[in-house]
């Protein structure tokens, strides 16, 4: 972080800070009643929203690449640091992880107006507006005219525009076998949906089985079954978009598979 240069998040801290300090009340940005959940329909209007970012001018957002949703690589291909922390009608208790949106802003002169696509990829605990776009340093940037972006990045807090549309991840979907499984217990973290991104239902399939048995969300991009008796593999997974769309990946999940490890659909 430059030396002249505090994120949204730091703001916010040193605001508290202050206002305790003092003995007074809360003094920042008020809190405002979240907006209508964002669902799986894409169209050509757009929708106001105030943008915010966090993290290093230029970085992925959380220190440590992650985030609410459950990612642990946000600053690689195909997120490439473009992610968003979202608010309730966007995060959606992290159903809403890996949808996609284009934003874009006019104001301040930093702003070029043009659209660029950023990820659902953490959740917005300090929501400042009925839609509100914590965004990593770059995505922020990202709005900016060309040279422009530290500039943009001194405004703060800016009015920006956003409608959703197709994820277009270019990657195989991937299932992420969380740490902890085991015989028992399995734990899936699902990326790279192209679509709707997001994923609102998981069920698995066990070896010689004729039916799918569904996982329970767990949280953020996580899904998990609790099974009295050892789960029979290879696994086939089907997973639920939040547009309807149902797709199986068949024997994703090996036999002899291992915990935190990356299984990739066929």
């Amino acid at each position: 972080m430059g030396a002249n240069m505090m994120s949204w998040s730091m703001q916010v801290a040193l605001v508290v800070a202050l206002a305790f300090l003092v003995g007074g009340a809360w003094c920042g940005p008020p809190k405002v009643a979240p907006g209508k959940n964002i669902t799986a329909t894409y169209g050509s209007d757009w929708l106001e929203a105030k943008a915010t970012w966090y993290g290093k001018p230029t970085g992925a957002g959380p220190d440590d690449n992650g985030g609410a949703c459950g990612y642990k690589d946000v600053n690689k291909a195909p997120f490439n640091s473009m992610g968003a922390c979202g608010n309730l009608p966007i995060f959606k208790d992290g159903l809403g992880c890996g949808s996609c949106f284009e934003i874009k802003c006019d104001k301040p002169a930093e702003c070029s107006g043009e659209a660029v696509v950023v990820h659902i990829t953490d959740m917005n605990y300090e929501q400042i507006a009925a839609y509100h776009f914590d965004l990593a340093g770059t995505a922020f940037g990202a709005m900016a005219k060309k040279g422009e972006e530290e500039k943009l990045r001194k405004a703060g807090i800016i009015d920006m525009k956003f409608r959703r549309v197709k994820c277009k991840y270019g990657e195989k979907v991937t299932f992420h076998v969380e740490k902890g499984s085991n015989p028992n217990y399995l734990a899936l973290l699902v990326k790279y949906v192209d679509g709707d991104g997001d994923v609102v239902g998981v069920d698995i399939k066990e070896k010689g089985g004729d039916a799918y048995q569904p996982l329970k969300h767990s949280w953020g991009a996580i899904w998990r079954k609790d099974s009295d008796k050892p789960i029979k593999f290879p696994v086939t997974v089907q997973i639920t978009t939040e547009g309807g769309t149902k797709t199986a990946y068949e024997d994703v999940i090996p036999e002899g598979w291992k915990a935190d490890t990356t299984y990739t659909a066929k």
